[in-house]
């Protein structure tokens, strides 16, 4: 089990918090997500380590940023 903490810039809400969550839930691998709207960290639990560039495209998708 990997457990990764990431920064999103632009999270203003719950609607947002979800938004993010559920795109990454989409990735291989992902068995959890915890996101502190916040401070707009994002843990992520996965059974490997994931790429960041993947982990950032699913933050975009969802409309917000990994600075």
């Amino acid at each position: 089990m990997t457990n990764s903490t990431y920064s999103v810039t632009g999270m203003t809400c719950g609607h947002c918090a979800g938004s993010v969550e559920a795109e990454i839930r989409e990735l291989d691998g992902v068995t959890g997500v915890a996101v502190d709207l916040a401070t707009g960290a994002v843990t992520v639990h996965s059974t490997g380590p994931l790429s960041v560039d993947d982990v950032r495209g699913a933050v975009e998708e969802a409309g917000y940023r990994l600075p």
